[in-house]
C-alpha cells in the first residue's frame, strides 16, 4: 500500500511533531514502526518536516530536527506543540471504523489496524469515555468466516443471497475476488456465473455460504469495480422521489443514496431519493409504517395509499371472521 500519496501522507506529518516532542531521542526505526511505514519513508517524512513552519520561512520559523545516530529529536516545533484531541463522537467513529477493516482480512494491513484500534482503545479509555463495541449477528459472523475462508483457499462458493432491490432472495455460484469496504459496509466482489458479470455483494445480505470443491477462476478480463466515487451513481434510468421523514426514520438519509436533504423543525427530513424499481420504493414506504410519507412522483404517491388501504381492508376482515 502507498504511503506517499497526499492522503495518506498529511495527517501523518500533522502528527509527526507532537508525536517527536513527545519523545526526543527516539529511535527512527521504533518511530517508524509506530506510524506503520518504513524507515525510508520516514526519513522522507522528516525531510519535509524541515520545509514547514510559520510566515516568514526563516531559520527561526521553521521546524527544526536533530539527529544523533538512528535517532530523532525535535529541536524546534514552530508551533506544532499541541497533540491531535478528538471529541468523544469523534473517537467513536474512529474506533468503530478501525474494527470495521479489521474483521475484513485483505483489504488493509490488519495488524496495522489493530495497532491503531489498541491505540485509540487506550486514549479513550485514559479519557473515561467508556467502551464502544461493534457485534455482528451471529448469522452474518458465520457467513463473513466462510467467505474469508473461500478467498484465503481460492475456492468456488454457492451462496444464498438477498437482493433489497427486487425483495427476493436467490442462489448464486460464484467465484470470488476480493473483500472490500465502501461507504461503511462490507461487500465481497465476485464474478457471478449467472449474470456472468462481475457483481457486488453484500456480506450483511449473504444468507448462507458454501464453499465448493473447485478452484475459483474468474474470467482474466473481469475488472475490479470502480468504488472510487461509491458505489451508487446516477444515470438517466434513475427517477427521483421526494420522501417526508419522521425522527425514526432519519437514518434512510444515511443508508440510500439522496441528493438533497432538508431539515425541518429539527426533526422531519425532506430528502430526494434516487430509485430504479418502483415496486421497491413501495415497499420502503410502507415498510417505515408511519416514519416516511412520499410526496412525490404522484402515481408511487397513489400506489402507496391503494397498498395501505388494501392492507387494512384486509386486516378488518381477518377480525371480522375472528
Amino acid at each position: 500500500m502507498s504511503t506517499g500519496g497526499v492522503t495518506e501522507r498529511l495527517p501523518r506529518l500533522l502528527s509527526l511533531v507532537p508525536y517527536l516532542l513527545a519523545r526526543p531521542g527516539i529511535p527512527v526505526a521504533e518511530a517508524a514502526a509506530d506510524f506503520g511505514i518504513s524507515e525510508k519513508q520516514f526519513r522522507r517524512d522528516l525531510e519535509l518536516l524541515w520545509m514547514c513552519g510559520l510566515p516568514g520561512y526563516g531559520p527561526g520559523d521553521l521546524i527544526d530536527l536533530s539527529f544523533a545516530g538512528d535517532t530523532v529529536t525535535v529541536t524546534h516545533d514552530a508551533g506544532m506543540r499541541r497533540p491531535l484531541r478528538l471529541t468523544t463522537a469523534e473517537a467513536t467513529a474512529l474506533l468503530v471504523a478501525l474494527r470495521t477493516l479489521a474483521d475484513v482480512p485483505g483489504v488493509v494491513d490488519t495488524a496495522a489496524v489493530r495497532r491503531a484500534t489498541a491505540k485509540v482503545e487506550r486514549a479513550v479509555g485514559d479519557a473515561g469515555l467508556g467502551g464502544v463495541a461493534v457485534d455482528l449477528t451471529p448469522e452474518e459472523a458465520e457467513a463473513t468466516a466462510a467467505v474469508r475462508a473461500a478467498l484465503v483457499a481460492g475456492r468456488a462458493m454457492r451462496i444464498v443471497y438477498y437482493t433489497a432491490g427486487r425483495d427476493a432472495v436467490s442462489q448464486r455460484t460464484i467465484d470470488p475476488m476480493r473483500l472490500l469496504i465502501v461507504e461503511g459496509r462490507g461487500y465481497l466482489e465476485a464474478w457471478c456465473r449467472r449474470a456472468e458479470a462481475v457483481r457486488l455483494f453484500r456480506l450483511d445480505r449473504v444468507e448462507d455460504v458454501e464453499v465448493l470443491d473447485e478452484p475459483a477462476a474468474p474470467p482474466a478480463d473481469a475488472e475490479p469495480t470502480d468504488v472510487s466515487e461509491g458505489l451508487f451513481r446516477p444515470s438517466a434510468e434513475h427517477r427521483s422521489a421526494v420522501l417526508l421523514l419522521q425522527r425514526e426514520a432519519r437514518w434512510v438519509a444515511e443508508y440510500y443514496p439522496v441528493d438533497e436533504v432538508v431539515e425541518l423543525d429539527g426533526e422531519r427530513l425532506r430528502v430526494l431519493l434516487r430509485y430504479g424499481d418502483p415496486a421497491w420504493l413501495v415497499r420502503l414506504v410502507l415498510g417505515l409504517g408511519g416514519g416516511a410519507r412520499l410526496l412525490q412522483p404522484p402515481e408511487l404517491v397513489a400506489e402507496v395509499g391503494r397498498r395501505a388501504r388494501a392492507a387494512l381492508e384486509a386486516s378488518d376482515g381477518e377480525r371480522d371472521h375472528g
